[in-house]
């Protein structure tokens, strides 16, 4: 077999979690071609406990009902139903499990579906065993590291792990660097933070930074409130008594409690209910909580830092948000700049993602040339830093140029860094110009269609609609 998204074998790999036996790990295998299920079968039962392959995702969610796998080895085109459709279904019913997707067929769309899904690889076929194994530990590694950080995943809670230790800030502009002096100094305080930046800017690595120099020896824990359902706000955060409602089988510690000594990294405040800031608001003053169910007050010591995309003094205004919560956490308040303010740290973060995505994924970095990253700092980045990875990660897993990956046409005026223009080929059509911007707007938010659609100014039901009558954006490979 021809090895197209991988190096050698060669390369070494950090061991996997030591404190979990290899025959310990289960993984389920979805692909309708009954050489490739039997092929990867036998090579993984060498190594893993629990192995299972079955052809579609119907097979899948009948196992799924008697057995939890720890990775998910998906084909993207599988008859019925698409790998990524029924991996978002998973993640939209609080089901999280590593998911490596596999496919013959290096599409654009189905990459941005796999990212949108919270792949964590995109193998192309045909490809070598030893590719897969790596990929594998690759994801276990990080189910470690996650769990080290105190961010193991629990449903509807965390979002995505936040950037390792060593992770910092990249940039070198003045406001970055304004940025990272305040961090500096207010981190050793016990005093709550308030981040404010566009979607994709990086406001959680300005949480981790807090956290990193604070001093604090407990974890940092975030919580994406979108995730949240309404009714299970409290007993996630404050946690419950075993019988404290129905379904509640046994005691379970929240949020706050997990993060003691530490931090707690609340995103997208914004959208916690009006009821719950309440309850909120009398945790920050008391440092106490509550449990659903119990007589008792515990006490906390936590850390707070939010986050938010919107402008919540506006929230306060229209009675969205509680106004003595806003006083509350913004005692600090940092604004995390967006990237097309900040075009000069353009080439610094192409070449640090390049190398860093290289490495996680077993390429040659690609290299920009002057003229490419001229034409990048040019672009007005809707989706920020994070748009700016997700392409970097495209080029890497694709092997196309930077304008491909955007979508964008290989020619065509890109305009300058001071007047960026979006660089849609002239002979497109109005709706080829709307499908294109509104996915993009989507991959921005990581497939959050409540964000996606008030940031296209609609509402959700209309972009689901649109999104439905588009067959990439419901089946991203034919």
């Amino acid at each position: 077999m021809t090895d197209v998204t991988h190096s050698p074998a060669s390369r070494t790999f950090p061991p996997v979690d030591q404190t979990i036996s290899r025959r310990e790990i289960s993984i389920l295998i979805v692909d309708d071609e009954p050489g490739i299920r039997s092929f990867l079968q036998r090579a993984l039962a060498k190594e893993y406990g629990l192995v299972e392959a079955v052809e579609d995702v119907e097979a899948a969610d009948a196992l799924r009902s008697r057995c939890r796998f720890d990775v998910l080895i998906v084909d993207v085109s599988l008859p019925g139903r698409s790998g990524i459709e029924w991996v978002e279904s998973l993640h939209q019913n609080g089901e999280h499990a590593d998911v490596i997707f596999i496919t013959a067929y290096a599409d654009l769309n189905a990459t941005i579906g796999a990212i949108r899904a919270g792949a964590r690889d995109f193998i192309l076929k045909p490809f070598r065993v030893e590719q897969l194994l790596a990929s594998v530990k690759r994801c276990l590694m990080q189910r470690r590291l996650a769990r080290e950080r105190g961010t193991a995943p629990r449903a509807g809670a965390l979002d995505h792990a936040l950037a390792p230790d060593d992770a910092e800030m990249i940039g070198r502009c003045p406001a970055v660097e304004e940025l990272r002096g305040v961090i500096r100094r207010i981190a050793p305080t016990p005093a709550s933070v308030l981040i404010e930046g566009e979607t994709g800017t990086g406001k959680e690595l300005v949480a981790a930074a807090i956290h990193r120099h604070s001093g604090r020896r407990g974890p940092l824990v975030a919580v994406n409130c979108v995730a949240i359902a309404p009714e299970l706000f409290e007993s996630e955060l404050f946690g419950h008594t075993k019988g404290a409602f129905t379904g509640a089988h046994q005691a379970r510690e929240g949020l706050f409690v997990a993060a003691k000594g530490g931090t707690l990294f609340l995103d997208e405040i914004s959208e916690m209910p009006l009821p719950m800031q309440a309850k909120l608001l009398r945790v920050l003053e008391t440092r106490r909580v509550r449990p659903v169910g119990a007589d008792q007050e515990v006490p906390v010591d936590v850390r707070l830092v939010a986050a938010t995309n919107r402008d919540l003094g506006e929230a306060v205004r229209r009675g969205l948000f509680r106004e003595d919560l806003y006083f509350r956490l913004n005692v600090v308040n940092l604004k995390v700049p967006p990237l097309r303010e900040r075009s000069a740290d353009i080439p610094e973060l192409l070449e640090h993602f390049s190398h860093k995505l290289a490495a996680e994924l077993g390429v040659a970095p690609y290299v920009f040339d002057g003229d490419e990253v001229a034409r990048l700092r040019a672009y007005p980045w809707p989706g920020n830093v994070r748009e700016l990875r997700n392409v970097v990660e495209r080029t890497l897993l694709l092997g196309r140029t930077p304008w491909e990956s955007l979508g964008l046409a290989e020619s065509g005026d890109m305009g300058t860094a001071e007047q960026p223009v979006i660089g849609f080929p002239i002979e497109w059509t109005l709706e080829e110009v709307e499908k294109h911007h509104t996915l993009r707007v989507l991959s921005g938010t990581r497939g959050n269609k409540s964000e996606a659609a008030r940031r296209l100014g609609i509402s959700r039901k209309t972009l689901e609609r649109k999104l439905s009558s588009w067959p990439e954006a419901r089946r991203p490979v034919s």
